[in-house]
């Protein structure tokens, strides 16, 4: 540990210091593009709790941070880096930083802002037709019954889209564009969100039963905080109906996941699409013998494309900070 720290001091001496938490799944292509620029303390290589790692490498000499959703920047975290001034996100989602701590001492943030929104609005999407089509559960079972040659009507019937009653909970970016989508296909729309947005025709609700018990579908687009954890609880559920579909692509904790099983197991709910879970990377072992549910790890915002662009976004909020320039995706913060 002693030489790789010596080489890291001779070889990127007067670069600013960027702590790696995670990493971000990026990184590994971000490194080589930005390593003259900046130098990377990656924790995640060391065997050393977090605090023995930043004492090796002076904690008041770290002004920045980049991490992934699957890092919990806590207070405590914060803490151990006096003069942190900024954290970049490769996620949307900001529910794993304490932002508030952050605004107490005028750390910058900055996120994904909305380059993941048409990705994941696609995998809504691709997740709701999946499981009320039951393409992927049509797939498993040709595979496995036509070697005995049962007869191919005896597979379940799905359910059409066209038409379907769709709740859109969070109709910020990526809510919009699961609605935009769902248009095409005749869905009639209606959201749940933080306020009424003016500017917007869609009914809306703002008791999510009431969302529920009017519609079909309930697609979750919104943010993990205080106010939305287990937004989806079972009186939602049953609400929603035993003919209903739930799509998850925002946080995991949005769902009462115990109870979204519960009522599954239980026939309270038609089915569900997850691309996140609760307490991941574990997934409930329930889920996977259910036909009636799609599941995904969480990868709704990650596709070939949007990869590189995550990479060059951070990297550019970097460059920004340390240039003294606006930050490229800033994360608005209250005190």
């Amino acid at each position: 540990m002693a030489e790789e720290v010596n080489h890291s001091s001779s070889d990127m001496k007067g670069l600013p210091k960027v702590l790696v938490l995670g990493p971000p799944f990026c990184f590994s292509s971000l490194q080589p593009l930005y390593s003259h620029k900046f130098h990377f303390l990656k924790s995640h290589l060391s065997d050393l709790s977090l605090q023995h790692f930043l004492q090796l490498h002076h904690p008041p000499s770290i002004t920045a941070i980049i991490c992934d959703s699957g890092y919990s920047v806590t207070a405590e975290v914060l803490r151990l880096l006096p003069s942190l001034r900024l954290l970049v996100t490769t996620s949307a989602g900001t529910n794993h930083i304490d932002l508030r701590e952050c605004g107490r001492r005028r750390i910058q943030v900055a996120g994904a802002g909305g380059m993941f929104s048409e990705d994941v609005a696609d995998m809504a999407v691709a997740l709701l037709i999946d499981g009320m089509r039951k393409i992927s559960a049509a797939d498993r079972w040709l595979r496995t019954q036509n070697r005995h040659n049962a007869p191919w009507h005896s597979f379940p019937l799905g359910s059409k889209l066209s038409g379907k009653q769709v709740g859109i909970i969070g109709l910020g970016s990526i809510g919009m564009e699961v609605a935009k989508r769902l248009e095409s296909f005749g869905c009639i729309i209606s959201y749940n969100s933080k306020h009424k947005k003016a500017a917007v025709s869609y009914p809306f609700y703002s008791s999510v039963v009431e969302l529920a018990t009017t519609c079909e579908v309930l697609v979750l687009c919104c943010e993990l905080n205080e106010q939305t954890k287990h937004i989806i609880n079972r009186e939602v559920i049953l609400a929603l109906g035993k003919g209903g579909f739930i799509v998850n692509v925002g946080r995991g904790g949005l769902i009462d996941e115990k109870e979204l099983v519960k009522c599954l197991m239980e026939g309270e709910i038609g089915g569900a699409g997850l691309d996140v879970f609760e307490n991941e990377p574990r997934v409930p072992q329930e889920l996977f013998e259910m036909n009636n549910v799609v599941l995904s790890p969480h990868a709704a915002a990650i596709t070939a494309e949007s990869f590189m662009n995550m990479c060059e976004l951070a990297g550019g909020n970097l460059e920004a900070f340390f240039s003294n320039k606006p930050l490229i995706t800033p994360v608005m913060l209250t005190e």
